[in-house]
C-alpha cells in the first residue's frame, strides 16, 4: 500500500513544474552565443595582451586600437588600455559573427589557427597605416612578432572552436 502511495507522490513531484528538477535551461540563440564568445573572448586575449606588454613581451599595447584617434595623453595609461580592452571586445563581436557567417561548419583546430594567423596579417600588414604608434612587421622586434602572432592564433582558436563546437553540437542534437 505505501508502494501505490510512493509512486503517486514521485508522480506528482515529476509533473510539478515548480521544482528545480523539472525547470528547464532556457535556450539561448545561435547568434546570441556568438556575440558571447565574440565578446567574452576579446576582453580575455586582449586582457592577456596587456600583460604580456606590461611584462615586456611585447611593445604593442591594447590602447593601439585607439592611437588613430586624437583622445588625448590618457589613451597611453591604464585608463586607455582599459577602455581598448573593452573596445576589442566591442570589435571581437564583428570577427565572431564573421566567423560564423563563413567557417562555422568546420569543427577543426586548425581553421581557427588559419583564421588567427589571417587576423594578424590583417591588422599588421593591411591596416597598418591607420596604426601612426605602429611599425611595419619588418621593424618589429621578433619578440613582439612571435607574441602577437601566438595571441592571435590563440584567440582564433577560441572564438573558431567555440562557434563551431556549439554550431556542430546543436546540429547534430538536433539531427537525434
Amino acid at each position: 500500500m505505501t508502494d501505490k502511495k510512493d509512486t503517486t507522490e514521485d508522480q506528482k513531484a515529476k509533473d510539478n513544474p515548480n521544482l528545480e528538477q523539472n525547470k528547464k535551461e532556457e535556450p539561448h540563440s545561435a547568434i546570441g552565443k556568438v556575440i558571447s564568445v565574440g565578446f567574452i573572448g576579446g576582453v580575455f586575449w586582449s586582457a592577456l595582451a596587456y600583460l604580456a606588454y606590461s611584462l615586456n613581451f611585447t611593445e604593442i599595447s591594447p590602447n593601439l586600437i585607439l592611437q588613430p584617434f586624437a583622445l588625448g595623453d590618457w589613451k597611453e595609461g591604464t585608463l586607455g588600455n582599459t577602455i581598448s580592452i573593452v573596445l576589442i571586445g566591442v570589435v571581437s563581436i564583428g570577427v565572431a559573427l564573421a566567423y560564423y557567417a563563413m567557417l562555422k561548419r568546420f569543427q577543426s583546430m586548425w581553421i581557427g589557427i588559419a583564421f588567427g594567423a589571417v587576423l594578424w596579417a590583417l591588422v599588421f600588414f593591411i591596416l597598418n597605416p591607420i596604426f601612426p604608434n605602429l611599425d611595419t612587421v619588418y621593424e618589429l622586434p621578433r619578440g613582439t612578432i612571435v607574441t602577437t602572432v601566438c595571441f592571435y592564433i590563440l584567440y582564433g582558436v577560441f572564438v573558431g572552436y567555440s562557434i563551431s563546437f556549439d554550431y556542430n553540437e546543436f546540429h547534430s542534437s538536433a539531427e537525434s
